[in-house]
């Protein structure tokens, strides 16, 4: 009775999971490591990750605060993808590049 009542469990749990296609877990792509954090390449859309102990290379920038992208896809990151910070530190839309692109 017990080796039914685990095997009828364990079929139960397997087709739950089978049909929701795991649904309830979500991983999601961080933008950069633990002690890292996100730049931008000033002028285009190009971004790398820094120590969080540096500073940005020459050429990179910090993101503006509460616009930083924190996972491949989020709302940021896709905005990044069509704006990035002029040499004064403006945001600016990236000539050549459309949203629908």
């Amino acid at each position: 009775m017990r080796k039914t009542f685990l095997g009828l469990a364990l079929a139960t749990a397997t087709a739950a999971v089978t049909l929701t296609g795991c649904s309830s877990l979500s991983f999601q792509d961080a933008s950069c490591s633990n002690g890292e954090y996100p730049v931008l390449a000033v002028g285009s859309t190009g971004s790398a990750c820094v120590s969080d102990d540096e500073n940005p290379p020459k050429g990179y920038a910090r993101y503006p605060e509460g616009k930083e992208p924190e996972h491949v896809g989020d709302k940021w990151d896709v905005y990044w993808e069509t704006h990035t910070l002029d040499s004064k530190g403006r945001i600016i839309e990236v000539p050549g590049v459309s949203e629908t692109s």
